[in-house]
């Protein structure tokens, strides 16, 4: 139904966020300043649940690293927001349910939409 795919209806009904509710969530190692992580992180806004997973903006940062953070991470959430959105205005196939697709099928299309736009970007 038009309206009923906001942030907390989407994460109601995703099989990722069920999946990492009950501890099976994918395998993920990677480093940052040295410091080793083993699972995704989620850059999300106010709305979300307090979950371990979802990295929200400070409401009120101190001081100049804080203030830093913050300004990053609501650019980079602005960044994804975009593209997708984007993707959504030049592929229909983007802005329709894709509950019933299989994961990988879903990977490729949007790999393909990806690629596809770029290709347009770069001719014109």
């Amino acid at each position: 139904m038009p309206g009923s795919h906001n942030d907390i209806n989407v994460l109601d009904t995703s099989p990722l966020f069920r999946n990492l509710l009950n501890s099976e969530a994918p395998k993920l190692d990677y480093t940052i300043n040295g410091h080793r992580y083993h699972q995704g992180y989620f850059l999300a806004d106010g709305i979300y649940p307090d979950w371990a997973v979802f990295v929200k903006t400070l409401s009120q940062p101190r001081g100049l690293n804080q203030k830093h953070f913050v300004k990053m991470q609501e650019g980079r959430r602005k960044d994804v927001e975009r593209a997708f959105g984007v993707l959504q205005a030049q592929f229909a196939i983007v802005s329709r349910p894709a509950r019933e697709w299989k994961h990988h099928n879903l990977a490729n299309i949007m790999k393909a939409c990806i690629i596809l736009h770029n290709m347009i970007v770069e001719d014109e």
